[in-house]
């Protein structure tokens, strides 16, 4: 698969740090898992028979409080049923949006050391992922495409 976006490109990383860090922000994920988890061969679970799913519910136990502590919350989750538009494969195993007090606190957690021994879990998990920032903007709720 050509497809393969599990972790930021320098290039992308950068252009994430211009942008305000003092507003809230919300991080569209859009998750698919590898069928069988692929861990490094010098970490304990390696030659464990775990899925992605498992191994993102790894990263999920490991990062939570880390994510919980510096402000995160997830404010909406759900299931990818049918694609509208888009490539005919396309498909998302987990969808959801994280929000954050600011990017500041995203930066936190990203460089906690404990955070950077789970991300290991979620590298071993996906196959392909997209991670959107986005600018809440309640001023346009309920409003129709405008």
């Amino acid at each position: 698969m050509t497809d393969r976006h599990i972790d930021p490109e320098r290039a992308q990383f950068d252009a994430f740090k211009t942008l305000p860090r003092d507003t809230p922000i919300h991080m569209l994920n859009l998750v698919r898992f590898k069928a069988e988890a692929s861990y490094p061969d010098d970490h304990p679970l390696a030659g464990e028979t775990l899925t992605g799913a498992d191994a993102y519910a790894n990263y999920g136990r490991e990062s939570g409080p880390i994510f919980q502590r510096v402000g995160g919350s997830i404010v909406w989750r759900g299931t990818m049923e049918a694609l509208l538009i888009g490539p005919e494969d396309e498909r998302w195993d987990a969808v959801f949006i994280a929000q954050y007090p600011n990017s500041g606190a995203f930066m936190e957690m990203v460089t906690d050391p404990a955070y950077r021994l789970a991300v290991v879990h979620r590298q071993a998990a996906v196959e392909t992922s997209r991670l959107i920032r986005c600018a809440p903007d309640a001023s346009r709720s309920g409003t129709v495409f405008g």
